[in-house]
């Protein structure tokens, strides 16, 4: 039987990772494969940068605008639909 577990991680400072494989992975030999991508420019976000972002409380000073989520609701659905 051949198993893939497939792990996303940062290597730290030190280089030395301990891994923790899911309960059903059996016991015995097994080979181990690291790849690692050259750094480029980051897509990943914290929720930190999410609130720091300019999208975070866009609407806040909207007097316009009463109830946010349904505003936001009803832009979603017009961009969902397809034109006929």
């Amino acid at each position: 039987m051949v198993k893939t577990v497939t792990f996303n991680t940062e290597i730290p400072a030190d280089r030395e990772l301990r891994i923790t494989l899911p309960a059903d992975v059996p016991a015995g030999s097994a080979a181990v494969v690291i790849t690692v991508s050259s750094p480029g420019p980051s897509t990943a976000s914290t929720f930190g940068d999410w609130l720091n972002s300019e999208f975070f409380g866009m609407w806040h000073d909207r007097d316009d605008i009463e109830d946010t989520l349904q505003f936001a609701q009803k832009l979603r659905s017009r961009g969902w639909k397809r034109p006929a």
